[in-house]
Formats: C-alpha cells, sequence, structure tokens
C-alpha cells in the first residue's frame, strides 16, 4: 500500500499557490520553493519525497512559474507515475506529464518516427523471451527455462548499458557478472536475437530508448522540438537510473540545467539492470552550482524501527554507504522489532500467518499487514499457509485493480446507471450518491457483510467494496458530487492506476515492495543463504543485500517481525544461521563482525509447527524430524507442493479416487455451511493426501501437511470417517 492510498480521503485543492506548501516541513519547504537551475534531493525511506515534489511542482505551476506542459516528471514504475499524477490532480496542477521513461519515451518515438524514419514504428513486443527462444534455436543452442530466463537478463542489462554483442565478454567481464553460459555463446545469441527483431519489425522495450536517443542525437530538429515542449524536468528514484537512461535525461535536457533528482544510494537494489547510484552521487560534480537538500524525517516509522534501518547502513561499506542518511523517526515509540528462529521453512510460514490471523482478528486491517520475502520461490510456501488459517491475501505484480474483470464490469455497470439511472428500479429509492452506489454494485455481487474466509469469491468482494468505500470517500470531500462526477473520477484514476485500498495480506518480493509501506511487515527467510543470497559473492553483492533488507525493514510503519529457519525442509539438518546482516543488531547476537548467535534469551524467540500460545509460550524440547521423503521413490522432498502429497510430482499415484470424491463432496459441503471457499477447509493437494494415504486414525491424519491442530479437531472425525468408508458422513444435519 502506498502512502497516497494509505487514506482514500479526497482532499481539498489548496485554494492558493502558499497554502500548497502548508503542512510541509522545513527541508520539504525548502524543495519546493527551489524552482530553478539545479536541484539534488537526498531523501531517506518515509520521509515524505514523494510529497515534496509534487507540492514542488504543483507551487511551481499555482504561481505562475511554471507552465504545466512544460513539465515532465519521470519516474520508473507506472504506480509510481499514476500516484503522482493523482497527487498532482489533488494539489490543482493537473497537466503535469508524470510518466516512466519508457512511457515518456515511447510517446515521443511514436510522434516522430514518422517524419525521423519514416513510415509507421515497428511493433513492440511485449515479452522478449519467445524471441530468445527462436534465437537459440538458430544458433542450436538448447537453453533450458532458467537459462532461458538468464540469458533474457543478460540481453536486457548488455542494452540499457549500451553494450553490443561484440562487447558483452569484455563488458560482463569488467562489471563482474556471472553469465549463464559461455559469454562467447551468450554474445553470439544477443547478435541472433538483433537479427530476428530486425527480420520480423518488431522493437523490444529497451529499443524504446535506444530508438528515441538515437533519434535524438541525429535529428536536432526533433531535439530542439522536444527541448521546447519541455523545459523543466524532475527525475524520481535518481539512484535507480541506468546509463542508458541518463544519456535519454541529457538528450530532453541539452545544454539547460532545469533540473531536479531526487533519490537515495542506499535504496540502490537494482544494480542487475544495470541501475548505479553514481549519477546521483557524482550530480554536485556535474553541476558544481547545486541546491542540495537532505530529508532524514522519518514520518513513516516507529523510532525502533528506524533504529534497526540506521543500524544496517552502520555497518555497510562502499560508495553509497559513505553518503548514507540518518533517518530520526518524528512518530511515537512503538513495540520493538520480534526476531524468531524455527526449524524449518514451512514451520516458519505456519507461524507467520498464525500471528497473522491474531492480528487480524485483534483489529488490524488484512490491507495493513506484508509478508516480504528474498525470492519468489518462496511464495507458495506463504500461500498455502495463509489459507490454511483462513487469510485473505493479494500477491503483488499480480492483475492490476482497474484490469480486474469484476472491477471493468463494475465500472460499466456505474456508467450506465450515471446514463440511464432515471430508468432503474434499483435506484428508486435512494438519493444519496453512496447509497446509489451500493444499490448499483449489489447486482454485481456486493454485500454489506463480506464473505467469510478467501480466495476468488473473496477477492471478487474486496474489488467491489473498495469502490463502495472510494463512493464514500468522494461523497464526504465534495458535496453534491453525483454518479456521473465518479464515474469522471474512476475513469481518471483508471488512467493514472491510482486503485483504491484492497483488504487482503499482502506476499511480495523485498524487490517489488519499494516504494510501498504497512503498519505491520514479516521480514521472512532472514537467513544465510538467503540474505545475502547464495551467489551474490563480491563486496558491492553483498552490500546490495544489506540494502535490499534495508529496503524490506523500512516499509513497516509500527511493527516488524523478522523469522529465519534453521532447515529448508522437515527433518533436515539445522545448519542455517541467522543472516550477518542481523550481528549486532538482534538481540543476543554479539557484535558486527562476528558469528551470529543461535539466539537465546536476549529476545529471539523460538517458533515451532503447531504449537499453542503465543509469543510469551515457553518453548517445548525441540524434536527430531525425519526429513520428508517421497513414499514411492525414496528422494528428500523440498518443494511445498510435494511435501504435503509425500510424493515427487512425477511419481505414480496410489490415490484412492472414490474416497478423494467422497472428500471433495464433504468439503463443498463444509464451505457452503461457512460461506467460505473450498480451499479454505482443505486444498485439493491436502485431499490427494488424504486419499492416497487414506489414515486411519488421528495420528496418520495429523502427519498430512496441511492438516493443522484447528482442522484437525474440527474436521478430523468427518475425514476418518470418509476414509473409512462410512456414507453420508457430514453432508447432511450439523457439522
Amino acid at each position: 500500500m502506498t502512502a497516497a492510498t494509505h487514506s482514500t480521503l479526497f482532499p481539498q485543492v489548496p485554494d492558493s499557490a502558499d497554502a500548497v506548501l502548508d503542512g510541509l516541513d522545513p527541508e520539504q519547504r525548502e524543495v519546493a520553493t527551489a524552482l530553478r537551475g539545479p536541484v539534488c534531493v537526498l531523501a531517506g525511506a518515509g520521509t515524505g519525497k514523494t510529497r515534496a515534489i509534487t507540492h514542488r511542482i504543483a507551487y511551481g505551476v499555482r504561481a505562475g512559474i511554471l507552465q504545466p506542459s512544460s513539465v515532465l516528471a519521470v519516474t520508473f514504475t507506472n504506480r509510481a507515475a499514476g500516484e503522482m499524477r493523482g497527487r498532482l490532480r489533488q494539489l490543482g496542477a493537473s497537466g503535469v506529464q508524470a510518466r516512466t521513461f519508457h512511457s515518456a519515451a515511447l510517446r515521443q518515438l511514436q510522434y516522430f518516427w514518422p517524419k525521423a524514419i519514416g513510415g509507421s514504428l515497428p511493433r513492440l513486443v511485449d515479452r522478449k523471451i519467445q524471441l530468445v527462444a527462436d534465437a537459440a534455436a538458430a544458433c542450436r543452442i538448447r537453453l533450458d527455462r532458467g537459462e532461458l530466463r538468464d540469458v533474457t537478463a543478460e540481453i536486457e542489462w548488455s542494452k540499457v548499458t549500451q553494450t553490443v554483442p561484440a562487447d558483452y565478454a569484455p563488458a560482463a567481464a569488467k562489471a563482474g557478472r556471472e553469465a549463464p553460459r559461455d559469454p562467447a555463446e551468450i554474445a553470439q545469441l544477443y547478435a541472433a536475437y538483433e537479427d530476428l527483431k530486425r527480420a520480423r519489425s518488431v522493437i523490444d522495450f529497451e529499443d524504446v530508448l535506444l530508438l528515441t536517443v538515437a533519434v535524438l542525437q541525429d535529428r536536432h530538429d526533433v531535439a530542439e522540438q522536444v527541448r521546447a515542449q519541455y523545459q523543466h524536468f524532475v527525475v524520481d528514484e535518481y539512484q535507480d537510473v541506468s546509463p542508458l537512461q541518463q544519456r535519454l535525461l541529457e538528450l530532453w535536457l541539452g545544454d539547460r540545467d532545469d533540473l531536479c533528482v531526487v533519490g537515495d544510494a542506499s535504496q540502490t537494489i537494482y544494480s542487475f539492470t544495470g541501475a548505479t547510484p553514481d549519477h546521483l552521487l557524482d550530480f554536485r560534480v556535474r553541476h558544481p552550482g547545486a541546491t542540495v537538500v537532505k530529508l532524514v524525517r522519518d514520518y513513516r516509522s516507529t523510532p525502533q524501527v528506524v533504529h534497526l534501518a540506521n543500524g544496517l547502513l552502520a555497518q555497510a561499506r562502499g560508495r553509497a554507504a559513505d553518503h548514507r542518511l540518518e533517518l530520526v523517526s518524528q512518530r511515537a515509540a512503538g513495540s520493538e522489532p520480534v526476531y524468531t528462529e524455527y526449524t524449518d521453512e514451512p514451520a516458519e510460514a505456519e507461524g507467520a500467518a498464525r500471528r497473522i490471523r491474531e492480528l487480524i482478528d485483534s483489529g488490524v486491517p488484512a490491507a495493513e499487514i506484508a509478508v516480504l520475502f528474498r525470492t519468489n520461490s518462496q511464495s507458495e510456501t506463504y500461500e498455502q499457509a495463509l489459507a490454511d488459517a483462513g487469510v485473505p491475501y493479494q500477491l503483488r505484480g499480480a492483475e492490476r485493480f482497474f484490469d480486474r474483470p469484476e472491477v471493468r464490469k463494475a465500472g460499466s455497470a456505474l456508467r450506465a446507471a450515471a446514463r440511464f439511472g432515471g430508468n432503474d428500479s434499483l435506484l428508486d429509492d435512494v438519493v444519496d450518491l453512496p447509497s446509489q452506489v451500493r444499490a448499483v454494485l449489489s447486482g454485481e455481487g456486493w454485500t454489506t457483510e463480506p464473505p467469510a474466509g478467501s480466495g476468488a469469491v473473496r477477492e471478487r468482494w474486496e474489488s467491489l467494496a473498495a469502490l463502495v468505500n472510494l463512493a464514500q470517500d468522494f461523497s464526504a470531500a465534495r458535496a453534491g458530487a453525483t454518479l456521473s462526477d465518479l464515474v469522471v473520477e474512476l475513469d481518471e484514476r483508471a488512467g493514472a492506476q491510482h486503485a483504491p485500498t484492497v483488504q487482503g495480506v499482502t506476499l511480495a518480493s523485498l524487490h517489488s515492495a519499494k516504494g510501498l509501506e504497512w503498519d505491520v511487515v514479516f521480514l521472512v527467510g532472514v537467513a544465510e543463504g538467503m540474505m545475502p543470497i547464495t551467489y551474490a559473492k563480491t563486496d558491492e553483492q553483498i552490500e546490495e543485500e544489506r540494502r535490499l533488507l534495508y529496503v524490506g525493514v523500512t516499509r513497516a510503519r509500527e511493527r516488524l517481525h523478522l523469522s529465519w529457519a534453521l532447515a529448508r525442509s522437515p527433518g533436515g539438518r539445522p545448519s542455517r544461521r541467522p543472516s550477518r546482516f542481523l550481528t549486532g543488531l538482534r538481540p543476543g547476537s554479539g557484535t558486527a563482525g562476528g558469528r551470529a548467535a543461535a539466539g537465546g534469551p536476549g529476545g529471539v524467540e523460538r517458533g515451532f509447527r503447531g504449537g499453542a500460545g503465543g509469543a510469551g509460550a515457553a518453548a517445548p524440547r525441540r524434536t527430531q524430524r525425519t526429513p520428508a521423503r517421497c513414499r514411492v521413490c525414496g528422494r528428500t522432498l523440498t518443494d511445498a507442493g510435494e511435501m504435503k502429497l509425500m510424493r515427487c510430482e512425477g511419481c505414480p499415484s496410489d490415490m484412492d479416487e472414490g474416497v478423494y470424491e467422497r472428500l471433495r463432496d464433504w468439503r463443498a459441503v463444509q464451505a457452503g455451511r461457512s460461506g467460505q471457499p473450498a480451499f479454505c477447509v482443505f486444498t485439493d493437494k491436502t485431499l490427494m493426501a488424504i486419499a492416497e494415504s487414506v489414515p486411519e486414525d488421528e495420528r496418520e491424519l495429523a502427519r498430512i501437511p496441511g492438516v493443522g491442530a484447528r482442522k484437525l479437531n474440527r474436521y478430523g472425525a468427518d475425514v476418518l470417517a470418509i476414509c473409512a468408508g462410512q456414507e453420508g458422513v457430514g453432508l447432511d444435519g450439523d457439522d
């Protein structure tokens, strides 16, 4: 969740230029009023950088110093650009272009291509991986799925660093990149990929920037036309600029210096894509007379969270670390970060899900909780654990809000009601805007009470509920607003991708969590080998991993949970240890530079699978668990889905089809009675595992992953009766 969507209220547009400056702290105000010449804003996490730069643009526009159409604000994601446009609109500065580098470049390329090149712009391919596969086939090089992805990443890095195929090998060696194949082979694949694109008359994402740079370099008349349009530039997240993006920015600027850049070298986490903080750190070298403002007042996180974040950076090394910002929390004191050690990864996921369930039951909104992990492959275990705990969740990077089918359908229904509402019987007895919206959306599946559990039904309801809440806020902020006014607002928000809040715990990788924040954050898998990741070898790579953890820590507003597992799978050798980055920071871990302690009375909790009680419960003696092995071939299992089935995915199933079908019928009845999705009773794989093992007693049933103590108590008797062949169990009567 972004700061902008933390509240869905619609603030009143400031009535004057000076009113735009109200509420800014001294440093933010300095940013907002520095409207001429080069400006460099060094902004720490949670210090209100987006607020500062949007108020800067709005103040310049409202004061008549900047023409809206002459300002180009660029950032790195569509979400960030949409948020910026939304904020500018709320400040009365509509008309300012806020775009990603690629969006701005593509717009210019489409406009100037007929004049500069002739004909129409080649088709832009959405995904280049198929082209890479075709290039590999042409070169008679076999690539598995992982290699295909890695080679594609190497091609992308080459293009954003302006490296041609012939120069790939020396450039990769100089950059310290660990090539997934022989560098000569990658260079060959890269050259074949470029040949294929030309033959098929297509361009890729990186070509958009490369071609725009080429046009601006070769056609001075085009460059002058662009410079006549845009005289003032703002670049957000400047620490993530690649050499290619920096070159494009220089061509946009020409010999002018009306440039404001905002960034934080300590949040550089995308160097593997070619991003570098050097442009930010060298800004004052290139612009000796630049105004430099540091934002260090942290309005997001409690002093306890900020203390941990500062401690992480205090141990950092390298050039970015030399320019670190010491954050100062502006919030009241909160809880200390909680550190928990678990026996294995499934136990860690179940422990996090259990705590999240307790937080939601205590009143914390699900949308204010996030689980952050290092790699996307960790997601499945947490999806399963949350589903088993009946916790709704959403995956970061999934379908965008306004692209969801139910949202598009609801928008059409609201648009029709706004146009022909006089003939709609649903609207006969309602007069105010929120009631009209509730009436219309009730026909799309919205109800006053949410469905229990999670899953697709709950997700659809949450989408509609977000629109209902948005209508209430819109009506409260704008007296007399009509349904037509709301439809216009929704269209503008869809264009800006400024989505309302959707309930559900967020699951996200640390990279995709950049720019977001939540009240409660669970940082999971904070162990050696995962944080830092195993393949981080050089000092520079290790320091980027530290910065990645710093980004994760600074996503938390109020509460922060950090955890790790001693083994990957149940019964595995407990050889892991907590991340070196926590040494000297978590209680009982000794001093920085020494080996991290295993925990103990200094503040590290011990987490155990299936244990009752809260954080303060006495830790039972750890029992040795045998490794999870395939029942068919005996191979040690590590995949979450395979561990649930207790066999390899490819090994033959000995499932009792009759038991499985009876379990499915029984599950459907249970889900209908409780008003929750079927998978919240038991997932398909858990039912398969039960039907394959056909347990005879509670002890055997409890051994099946996905059958926790709560579900054993609630459903155990029914499941065992079905396995024993009893008819009609749980299909009628009471639970």
